[in-house]
């Protein structure tokens, strides 16, 4: 496949309305003001937690997880309208600082989620693809 031809690969599943992106940046500094022991408790799962907690820096992590979720939450939203728990939405790594996983517990997908997480200076930042599994 020549390069011009892969480019245009997600230009064209957009147009065709086959995928779906959602995307969030996150100001460091003014999330670190939000993130109280309520907050985590409302917001992310067990296994969230856990991995956030490995890190000296876990506010980054905390951060570029809940950029995370938030990105795979604007992406569902273009599907499905309905309101879904933050706890539903459960970002995973397959090891420290590895590929970041979206999943959605309990309710049903059509979908494979790919997802990418950055984090630089003040900012955290992700962006989440829905694509339909066929």
């Amino acid at each position: 496949m020549m390069k011009n031809e892969i480019l245009t690969i997600p230009i064209n599943l957009i147009i065709q309305g086959q995928t779906f992106i959602g995307n969030d940046l996150v100001f460091i500094p003014d999330f670190e003001k939000s993130l109280t022991e309520a907050f985590k408790r409302k917001v992310y799962t067990a296994n969230e937690l856990a991995y956030c907690e490995l890190f000296g820096d876990s506010i980054i992590r905390y951060a570029s997880t809940w950029a995370a979720k938030e990105a795979v939450y604007k992406a569902l939203k273009q599907v499905d309208a309905a309101a879904i728990s933050w706890k539903k939405i459960e970002i995973t790594r397959e090891k420290i600082a590895g590929k970041p996983t979206a999943s959605i517990h309990g309710q049903p997908t059509n979908y494979s989620i790919s997802l990418s997480i950055s984090h630089d200076g003040n900012y955290a930042w992700a962006i989440a693809l829905l694509m339909p599994i066929k």
